[in-house]
């Protein structure tokens, strides 16, 4: 999987339960960034190795992390994605399953959705 077409899915996912969303922009210096409406930005990186699933879990550690930050400077909630088991309380966790890129409740460990497929809320 492209790094791009990776970051459309990891994308879906903020577009469909954030309520900030990234300027993105993409150069040959730096690659991808992500800038919050602060000013603040976020490079991404694209590890080597790794199969498709991999790299889509190690992308959405980023994004997330770029999220969560971008909530707390606008006061809102610092939860991204939010579990729907437990709201507010902590965040869903990227991880793969059987060759799969989801996310996990990190307290059951249960899957709530492939990564690019959460539902908007």
């Amino acid at each position: 999987m492209e790094c791009a077409e990776a970051l459309e899915t990891v994308l879906r996912d903020l577009q469909a339960q954030c309520a900030v969303q990234p300027h993105i922009r993409a150069d040959d210096e730096f690659g991808i960034t992500l800038w919050a409406p602060d000013g603040s930005g976020q490079g991404l990186t694209s590890p080597l190795g790794g199969t498709a699933a991999e790299r889509l879990v190690h992308l959405a550690d980023q994004v997330q992390d770029w999220a969560v930050e971008a909530l707390w400077s606008e006061g809102a909630s610092a939860v991204w994605p939010q579990c729907p088991t437990h709201p507010d309380t902590h965040p869903l966790t990227a991880t793969v399953r059987t060759d799969t890129a989801v996310w996990v409740c990190p307290k059951r460990g249960t899957a709530v959705a492939r990564i690019g497929e959460l539902e908007t809320q």
